[in-house]
């Protein structure tokens, strides 16, 4: 049975809630057969996202699925490429980083993620492949990851699956964002998990 790493964020800003750890929760509630999930909560901070990648992926799951809020996002983003690039919360582009020094410019992920934005719309779920995960923590999660699996020797496959916020986030906003009700979302990943649990994903 194959071994899936499921992240989502903790609240950050002015969000009491993250849409993804709603998302991640209300996939909890009925754990698919397979594949085998372990879920993990990562703080939202840069040095502490890398610290909790470098001790979750030593495990050598066959995936890793990282997903985090995007606000004014009306579609699930499947993230394609992770950057060598960082910026803080409200930091201008001039003010970036790299995250890895010895890193390469980018990272693309080895994971199908054009045909499951195709498949996702077939079944009637709002997706598209996307080919910009920012600068912020999202784009960190998912170029680390591919940074730690390349100098470990892991077998993993890495992607970051974007969420839009959750209608239960915008109820009390004079003027509400675009957003998605979570089950919507979960609906989306649980059909992701459910290639992952195919024998060949191709």
């Amino acid at each position: 049975m194959p071994r899936v790493l499921l992240t989502a964020f903790e609240p950050f800003g002015p969000w009491s809630t993250n849409s993804s750890w709603l998302t991640l929760e209300q996939i909890t509630r009925d754990l698919p057969a397979s594949p085998q999930l372990t879920t993990r909560r990562y703080p939202v901070d840069f040095a502490a996202v890398r610290e909790r990648l470098e001790r979750d992926l030593q495990e050598n799951y066959d995936v890793a699925l990282f997903l985090g809020q995007a606000s004014g996002r009306t579609v699930i983003g499947l993230e394609a490429i992770g950057l060598n690039l960082a910026c803080d919360a409200g930091a201008s582009a001039d003010e970036a980083r790299l995250l890895h020094d010895d890193g390469p410019v980018a990272y693309r992920t080895e994971l199908p993620v054009e045909q499951w934005a195709r498949g996702l719309r077939a079944v009637g779920l709002p997706a598209q492949a996307s080919y910009h995960a920012g600068t912020y923590l999202c784009n960190a999660a998912l170029y680390t990851a591919h940074y730690l699996i390349e100098r470990l020797a892991l077998n993993t496959r890495a992607a970051f699956i974007h969420v839009p916020l959750d209608v239960s986030q915008v109820l009390d906003s004079p003027k509400p964002p675009a957003s998605l009700p979570v089950e919507v979302s979960a609906a989306a990943v649980r059909w992701i998990l459910g290639q992952l649990a195919e024998p060949v994903i191709v």
